[in-house]
């Protein structure tokens, strides 16, 4: 049975208590704070395998929370909770670097199942993902995160690393926007913008191109998506 640690951020004691008893249930191990504060002091230590991350929060919001997480490079799954019709919200959360999102009211049901997609999606880590890929003079490191062309190294974000990925195995064919959201994201495309793909793939080719100005790599095909060039 899973022992994965996920970290449980949400003031209302209610709706905290209930999803960490799902959690405990299916074989997790949670762990509860009710503040942000308090969430971005205990998800730095990196020993949690997925945050649950309530936006509404006394003190740091939690989209303050994750801002802080992801530009300390924390790159712990984050599943964010809204309320309903906050797609403001839920765009700025994902733009921002969080992995998923639900709605409140929700079911924790489909709650627990988005942790374990999440989960499942770090067995990117797996044999299955090769150590480093070397093209057209760039380095990519996918168990460090890292980058390096020439004597210029960067860091990536696991979500970046993800998309360069999806993107090189599937080189032979367009990969549409909706599609990345699908399978890199890990939820259905129903009312999200595809901006949201756009600003992450503008991100990392200022990290992967020679020319970001000029993609070699990750090319836009016109009102269909991107396709891997090299």
């Amino acid at each position: 049975m899973a022992q994965e640690s996920i970290l449980v951020v949400e003031d209302e004691e209610v709706i905290a208590r209930g999803i960490a008893d799902a959690l405990r249930f299916n074989g997790y191990r949670p762990e509860v704070v009710g503040d942000g504060e308090a969430a971005y002091e205990v998800s730095r230590s990196g020993r949690f395998d997925v945050i649950i991350l309530d936006v509404m929060l006394p003190g740091l919001s939690g989209l303050d929370v994750l801002g802080r997480l992801r530009t300390e490079q924390v790159d712990t799954p984050v599943i964010i909770v809204t309320a309903r019709g906050g797609e403001e919200q839920r765009v700025e959360g994902l733009e921002l670097g969080a992995d998923d999102y639900v709605t409140k009211p929700f079911s924790v049901r489909e709650l627990v199942a988005r942790v374990g997609a999440q989960l499942r999606r770090r067995s990117l880590d797996s044999g299955e993902v090769p150590d480093e890929l070397k093209i057209d003079g760039l380095a990519i490191d996918f168990r460090r995160l890292e980058c390096r062309r020439g004597e210029v190294h960067e860091t990536l974000t696991r979500r970046e690393a993800d998309i360069f990925l999806y993107l090189w195995e599937r080189r032979d064919r367009v990969v549409t926007r909706d599609e990345l959201l699908l399978k890199v994201w890990l939820y259905p495309t129903a009312n999200v913008e595809t901006r949201t793909v756009d600003n992450h793939i503008v991100k990392l080719r200022q990290k992967v191109e020679a020319d970001p100005s000029q993609p070699d790599l990750i090319r836009t095909v016109r009102g269909q998506g991107y396709k891997f060039g090299a």
